[in-house]
C-alpha cells in the first residue's frame, strides 16, 4: 500500500474504531489508534448525541457507551471536533469529565460549546484549542490538517491524519456546493493534492449514498425561499435548524430584499446567530427585530426564524400551534416554511404540529411543495467527485444506518475502490499494515441522559418506566394477625390500571375479592410465612388483572403483621 508519510518508518498498526454513528444516525463517535498492543496512542474524532424517543421514557439524550476509552485515557491525545451539530458534538460536556482530554474545533464550534457550558451550568472547564480550516497541527503520532467542506452550518471541516503507515482522510459531514451561501466551497485543491500524495483511507459520510440526483446549491434555496416571502400577504415563518446559519442568512437577505424585517423566535435560534455575528457571519444582513417589536410591525412587513422543525414540544413552533405563546402567533393566511428535512423518528411530532397550524387557515410549504431545503451531505454524484479526487486504496462508510452503509459500499465498489469494509460500532478495524480487516470487538453499546444522570436503561429505571407505561403499577398491603388472618381490608393503591371491567364492575372490588379468596385458602400454618403469603398473593392478582385485562401491571405486595 501507498504511504504518504515517506521518509517515516510504518511502526505498529493503525487502526480504525467506530463506537457510535456507524449502524445508525447520529451519536458519531471515531476513534484512530495506531502502535502496538501494549504501547498504542488514540485519537477521538467528534462526540456526539442521539435524541431518545417515545420508547425510552425519560430519558433525554442517547450517548456512546466510551468503557473502552475509560480504559485507555492516559493513551488518548485529543479530541477533535469536526462541527458543532448535536450527533457530533453534543456529548462532549457529559462524556468528557470521565477522560479529560484536550479537546480541538473550530470558533464556531467553540462558540455553541461554551453556549452550551452555560446554559447546562457545567462547572467543567474544558480546555479547548481552536483552529481553522488549513490548519495544522500534531496530536502524538497523529499529524492533522483540517480541510474546509462545506455543509448545513458554518466551520465545518474534515481530518487529513498522516500517520507512519499511511494518511487517512475522515470527511465528517460535507457536500459539494458550488455556490454555498456562507462560508467557503468544500476544497477540492486539497483533496486532490492528498489524493496526488496518497491516501490510504477514506473515512465517508454514507447518509445520502442510495439517492442519484443533482444538488442544487444553498444559492438556490435563498432564491426560493425570497420568491415565497415576496409573494406573501400575511405575515411568514420559517422554521429549520437553528445551527443552519446559511440557510437563516438567506431568509434574512430576501426578507430585507422583499422589505420586511426579521424577528428570531427561539433561545438556540437567538444563540446560534449572536455566535454567528460575533463571528462575522452576518455581515450585511439588517439588525433583528426584538420579541418587544412584534405587536408594532405590519404582519405583511414581518417574517419569523422559529425553531422546532422537528416537532420538539418545548421549541419556539410547537408553542406557537398550540397558542401557547404569549406574545407571537399565527394566523389565518399565514405562511410556514419547513426550510430542513424530518429527521426519522420525527415524523408524527412534526405532522401533529402541522395539523394544528393547518386547522387555523396557515398555509404549510416543505420541500415536498417547492425547493426550500437541500441536503447538508453528499449524493452519489458528489460521492464519486470525492473518490475520484482522492483515490482511496480503502474506503469505510460510516454515519448512517444498515442501509445508508450497505448502499455506499456497494457504490464505492462500482467505482472500483480496492478494498471496501463494512464494519459496525465496536468494530476494531486494522488499516495497516497488510489487508485492512476486523482484528477485535470492544463494547460500543449506549447510555442514556436523564435528567442530570447517566447510567444505562437498568440504572436510570428507564426499562421499569417502559413496562410502567404499557401495564401500570399495583400496590397491594396487607395487615395480618399473629395467627395468619386478615386484620383489616387490604389497602390498594393503582396507578395506570382500569377503573372497571367490561361488565362494569369496579377493579378494586374483583380484586379486593380475590386476596380474600387467597388467603382464605391457604392453610393457616402456612399464612404464618409472610413470605408464602405474599407470593401467593402476588400470583393470583396478577392473573386475576390478565383476565379481566390481558395485562400484568408491576406488583409489588407488602405484608405487616399486628
Amino acid at each position: 500500500m501507498k504511504n504518504s508519510n515517506k521518509g517515516k518508518r510504518a511502526e505498529g498498526e493503525l487502526l480504525f474504531l467506530p463506537l457510535g454513528g456507524v449502524g445508525e444516525i447520529g451519536m458519531n463517535l471515531a476513534v484512530y489508534g495506531y502502535g502496538t498492543a501494549e504501547d498504542r496512542e488514540w485519537l477521538i474524532v467528534d462526540m456526539g448525541v442521539s435524541f431518545a424517543g417515545a420508547d425510552l421514557p425519560g430519558a433525554d439524550l442517547i450517548l456512546p457507551d466510551i468503557r473502552f476509552l475509560e480504559n485507555e485515557r492516559h493513551n488518548i491525545r485529543g479530541l477533535v471536533l469536526t462541527h458543532a451539530h448535536e450527533d457530533h458534538f453534543g456529548a462532549v460536556l457529559d462524556l468528557w469529565p470521565r477522560l479529560r482530554m484536550p479537546v480541538y474545533c473550530t470558533a464556531f464550534t467553540a462558540g455553541l460549546l461554551e453556549v452550551k457550558r452555560e446554559t447546562d451550568f457545567s462547572t467543567h472547564e474544558i480546555p479547548l484549542h481552536v483552529f481553522k480550516a488549513g490548519d495544522k497541527f500534531e496530536l502524538g503520532s497523529f499529524a492533522l490538517e483540517a480541510i474546509e467542506v462545506s455543509h448545513s452550518i458554518p466551520d465545518a471541516v474534515s481530518l487529513a491524519l498522516r500517520t507512519p503507515p499511511g494518511t487517512i482522510i475522515h470527511t465528517g459531514d460535507w457536500k459539494i456546493d458550488k455556490e454555498p451561501s456562507l462560508g467557503g466551497k468544500t476544497n477540492e485543491a486539497r483533496f486532490r493534492a492528498l489524493g496526488k500524495a496518497g491516501v490510504l483511507a477514506l473515512i465517508c459520510d454514507s447518509t445520502n449514498a442510495g439517492v442519484d440526483m443533482q444538488a442544487p446549491s444553498e444559492t438556490e434555496i435563498g432564491h426560493n425561499l425570497g420568491k415565497i416571502i415576496e409573494e406573501a400577504k400575511g405575515c411568514v415563518a420559517v422554521t429549520s435548524f437553528a445551527s443552519n446559519v446559511g440557510r437563516l442568512k438567506s431568509v434574512a437577505m430576501a426578507a430585507a430584499k422583499a422589505g420586511r424585517y426579521v424577528l428570531p423566535v427561539g433561545r438556540s435560534m437567538k444563540r446560534c446567530l449572536n455566535i454567528a455575528a460575533e463571528l462575522g457571519y452576518m455581515e450585511g444582513v439588517p439588525p433583528f427585530l426584538s420579541e418587544e417589536d412584534y405587536a408594532g410591525t405590519p404582519r405583511n412587513r414581518l417574517v419569523l426564524l422559529l425553531t422546532g422543525s422537528q416537532g420538539e414540544r418545548r421549541a419556539a413552533l410547537a408553542k406557537i400551534a398550540r397558542d401557547e405563546m404569549r406574545d407571537i402567533s399565527l394566523n389565518a393566511g399565514d405562511i410556514l416554511v419547513y426550510s430542513s428535512r424530518t429527521i426519522p423518528g420525527n415524523e408524527r411530532a412534526v405532522i401533529d404540529t402541522q395539523n394544528l397550524l393547518i386547522d387555523r387557515g396557515i398555509k404549510i410549504i416543505t420541500d415536498h411543495d417547492a425547493l426550500v431545503h437541500v441536503s447538508g451531505h453528499p449524493y452519489q454524484s458528489q460521492l464519486r467527485q470525492i473518490y475520484d479526487w482522492v483515490k482511496p486504496e480503502i474506503l469505510v462508510p460510516v454515519h448512517g444506518e444498515a442501509v445508508h452503509l450497505a448502499a455506499q459500499a456497494e457504490f464505492a465498489a462500482r467505482n472500483g475502490i480496492e478494498h471496501v469494509m463494512e464494519i459496525r460500532n465496536g468494530d476494531m478495524l486494522r488499516l495497516a499494515p497488510g489487508r485492512p480487516e476486523i482484528i477485535d470487538d470492544v463494547p460500543a453499546g449506549r447510555i442514556y441522559k436523564d435528567g442530570n444522570l447517566l447510567g444505562d436503561e437498568n440504572e436510570l429505571g428507564i426499562s421499569v418506566r417502559r413496562k410502567l407505561a404499557y401495564a401500570g403499577y399495583l400496590s397491594v398491603s396487607l395487615l395480618l394477625t399473629k395467627s395468619g388472618s386478615l386484620a383489616d381490608t387490604p389497602e390498594i393503591a393503582a396507578v395506570g390500571l382500569p377503573e372497571t371491567d367490561n361488565h362494569g364492575t369496579i377493579m378494586e372490588d374483583r380484586l379486593l375479592e380475590v386476596i380474600e379468596t387467597v388467603i382464605d385458602n391457604l392453610p393457616l400454618n402456612r399464612r404464618r410465612d409472610p413470605e408464602i403469603v405474599r407470593e401467593a398473593v402476588y400470583k393470583t392478582v396478577r392473573s386475576a388483572i390478565y383476565e379481566i385485562w390481558g395485562k400484568k401491571p408491576l406488583t409489588n405486595v407488602f405484608i405487616h403483621r399486628c
